[in-house]
């Protein structure tokens, strides 16, 4: 089955107000910015993203923020973007803080269909206020839930028409959990290869998970933050 599209645009095309969208990515990296520019390009509304975090200012997850796209989000990370930080506090948008792994699991567990499992992480502090909390083995666990979505967007290195994709290095991060974890995924990658190019045991991402996709248009391939030393 051919999953190609032909553009960002058209892969998000039926994307609408409202949805639940997760967002590969870490920081800058591994994020499907085109995909991205392609959603902002529609400003769609009142989404509730779910992503490690917000990206920064003018870029990434931050050009949506900027776009007024987002009602609420779900992450573990804010740190790098300003106009965040000022509609949190002002309490003009929704912001769910998760312990990082905690979230990794959560979109694992989404995709596995486990609706709940429990973790030690956040006993004792507001993460686990109005939780269910068991004691195991003398210790004490809170109970969480998966989360789902109704779109992920991912970004991978090479995939080919069948949907299967293949990730670089840390630009793997969220992606592959993400794609299992919603009624649709959408897959940009750097390179688009035919069916049966890339080994089999290099896949990561099997194509009976991704419903689209579409070769990127231009990667910035941005830095986060970089910090030099002088000589």
């Amino acid at each position: 089955m051919n999953k190609v599209v032909a553009s960002s645009a058209e892969a998000i095309a039926d994307i609408a107000d409202g949805s639940t969208v997760m967002l590969g990515g870490f920081g800058l990296c591994g994020i499907p910015e085109n995909l991205i520019v392609a959603l902002v390009s529609r400003t769609v509304k009142g989404l509730h993203t779910i992503s490690n975090n917000m990206g920064v200012d003018g870029f990434g997850l931050g050009l949506m923020l900027e776009a007024g796209m987002i009602a609420s989000h779900v992450g573990s990370y804010v740190g790098e973007n300003k106009l965040l930080e000022q509609l949190a506090i002002s309490g003009k948008l929704q912001v769910t803080l998760i312990p990082q792994g905690t979230l990794a699991e959560r979109i694992r567990a989404g995709g596995a269909g486990i609706p709940a499992f429990y973790t030690p992480a956040g006993f004792g502090t507001i993460v686990a206020e109005g939780k269910e909390v068991r004691e195991f083995e003398g210790k004490t666990y809170v109970m969480e839930h998966w989360l789902k979505a109704d779109f992920a967007l991912v970004k991978a290195w090479k995939g080919d028409r069948h949907g299967n994709l293949v990730y670089r290095k840390t630009a793997r991060n969220f992606n592959p959990m993400m794609a299992t974890a919603a009624r649709v995924t959408i897959a940009e990658v750097e390179e688009l290869v035919e069916p049966g190019q890339l080994p089999a045991d290099s896949i990561m991402t099997p194509g009976i998970y991704v419903n689209r996709i579409v070769k990127g248009e231009k990667f910035e391939r941005r830095i986060e933050r970089r910090t030099v030393r002088s000589i």
